[in-house]
């Protein structure tokens, strides 16, 4: 069993999303003993943003790539590989300014190649990745699910989990901490919930 496993805050050792994302992982561990996890920091090892000419290399072998961009296509090369040799993969995401880091944006864009992870066909779009399984792990500092005033501003989890259903991800669980900036220590939110989540998180 594969997993890619990837961190996006940019707290650190502070990090709640990465302490909630590390526990899902070790949750997989116990029940896949035989677990590789290939971890992916895409603030530690930032990833290019697109450019136009990044952008004509997306999908194609490393060695096409004009000398000037093989570097950062081969870095773009290297995360979809990733994804596509996973069969779990683990996002850990906090919100910043109701939505996702631009770090993990950046290597989202790597992922949407189409002929690889999508086709276009007479019925439409066609997800490539459905075999696979996505855990997100939300950190929010306040309130955003459905039902809250501040509802229509969450585009941080529903940005990830629609981005991997266009891709044909389907197979979605989401281990949530939010209030965080509230009350960190809530007993019905918040750091010590998502920690429980992802204890018993159901594989």
């Amino acid at each position: 069993m594969n997993v890619l496993h990837v961190d996006s805050s940019i707290l650190g050792e502070r990090s709640v999303s990465r302490t909630v994302s590390a526990a899902v992982v070790s949750r997989l561990r116990e029940v896949y003993p035989n677990l590789w996890v290939t971890y992916r920091d895409v603030v530690a090892n930032p990833l290019p943003h697109l450019t136009a000419s990044l952008a004509g290399t997306l999908g194609k072998p490393v060695d096409q790539a004009p000398a000037a961009i093989a570097p950062e296509a081969a870095a773009l090369r290297r995360v979809l590989d990733e994804v596509l040799a996973a069969d779990i993969i683990v996002v850990g995401t906090p919100m910043y300014n109701f939505g996702i880091p631009s770090q993990l944006k950046a290597w989202l864009d790597a992922l949407a190649v189409a002929g690889v992870t999508f086709r276009y066909s007479s019925a439409g779009v066609e997800g490539l990745l459905g075999a696979k399984r996505l855990v997100i792990v939300s950190s929010q500092g306040g309130f955003y699910h459905a039902g809250t005033p501040a509802a229509g501003l969450e585009h941080q989890e529903s940005y990830v989990r629609g981005f991997f259903a266009f891709l044909g991800l389907t197979n979605t669980q989401v281990v949530r901490a939010d209030g965080t900036k509230v009350s960190a220590a809530a007993d019905a939110h918040g750091l010590p919930v998502a920690l429980r989540r992802a204890a018993e998180l159901q594989i």
